[in-house]
């Protein structure tokens, strides 16, 4: 059976989560000042494949800042926040990047950045006016990691790199792939907000 929390464990447990300096917001900022160097290296030509692969770097570890504070018990309300922010500007910033350099078709960049904008508002009026904040679920988890392999595979393709056909396909089908979960997600998250405000308003009128 387990035994209730202490005083000394909740306090323990309230310092985490209104912790700052932990190696888990680090990792989320150091994606975050990673954007402008690989950006820069993306549109500039013959370091455009280093800034594509960084940028795929960048987007595979968005994962394990997360992964990290829960295995340290050292998730914090800012992580909740930021990991998500991190990611989401980290594939704006490698979009507008692909597409100043030619590397990306618009259309499909305005497709996730769209979507992106939309969750990136909606969240920050929902926590400014209301205090409320929506738990990432599952799907948009693998939706933001499959985006993240797709686009940097595409680019590469596109710029005519080493093995640029198996890079094209395989980013064109998890792009499709990502696209599809992402606004599925997106639709589960309205569902969330709905419930959330209409938590929050019997609440309020209790």
């Amino acid at each position: 059976m387990q035994r209730p929390a202490t005083g000394q464990a909740r306090a323990a447990d309230r310092d985490h989560r209104s912790a700052v300096l932990t190696l888990p917001n680090a990792l989320s900022f150091s994606r975050i000042l990673l954007i402008p160097a690989f950006g820069w290296l993306i549109v500039h030509p013959g370091t455009e494949a280093l800034g594509i692969a960084l940028f795929g770097l960048v987007s595979a570890t968005d994962w394990v800042d997360g992964w990290i504070a829960r295995r340290t018990g050292r998730v914090s309300e800012l992580g909740k926040v930021l990991d998500p922010v991190a990611d989401r500007l980290a594939i704006g910033g490698g979009l507008l990047a692909l597409v100043l350099r030619g590397a990306f078709p618009v259309w499909a960049a305005a497709l996730v950045a769209a979507r992106d904008a939309v969750l990136l508002a909606a969240g920050a009026v929902l926590l400014a006016r209301w205090g409320l904040r929506i738990e990432i679920r599952w799907l948009g988890k693998v939706a933001t990691f499959t985006l993240m392999l797709a686009i940097p595979a595409i680019a590469w393709g596109a710029l005519g790199l080493p093995l640029a056909a198996a890079a094209t396909a395989l980013g064109w089908t998890g792009f499709a792939v990502g696209v599809v979960e992402s606004y599925a997600a997106a639709v589960l998250y309205v569902g969330d907000v709905r419930e959330a405000l209409a938590s929050r308003r019997g609440t309020s009128a209790a």
